[in-house]
């Protein structure tokens, strides 16, 4: 009998977890300045990124595929699967490296404000070069 009561409860207290868990947070914003400025900088380094790819896809796809038809090496070695493969992975790292650049860019510009505002020495305010 007194397994049967200890199952009954560990049960109850597992359902009374479970509906805890599915019910939605609400989650309080309490900085939303902090969280606004985090989305203009993601938006930014997405923009500046998807400039940096639009370039460097031009930049890249010209001579690759001037060279498969040019170049008896690149002509017998580069099906059309590997000159989009080359141009891709140039495009993609292009776009990563420009937007995580800016993103970091503006994060710090924006800390070093902040640090500003509240009146805290920084280190541009000392005058050591970051």
């Amino acid at each position: 009998m007194g397994i049967a009561i200890n199952a009954r409860n560990w049960w109850t207290v597992r359902r009374q977890d479970m509906t805890m868990a599915s019910t939605p947070f609400r989650f309080t914003t309490p900085n939303s300045s902090a969280q606004l400025t985090a989305k203009q900088c993601s938006h930014d380094g997405v923009k500046a990124g998807a400039k940096a790819a639009a370039i460097a896809f031009v930049a890249s796809a010209i001579p690759v595929l001037m060279g498969a038809r040019a170049i008896p090496w690149a002509r017998a070695n580069l099906n059309y699967a590997a000159q989009a493969h080359i141009i891709s992975l140039v495009t993609g790292a292009a776009y990563f490296i420009v937007a995580d650049k800016t993103i970091l860019a503006s994060a710090r510009k924006n800390s070093f404000e902040e640090l500003a505002s509240h009146g805290e020495p920084s280190f541009r305010m000392l005058g050591t070069v970051v």
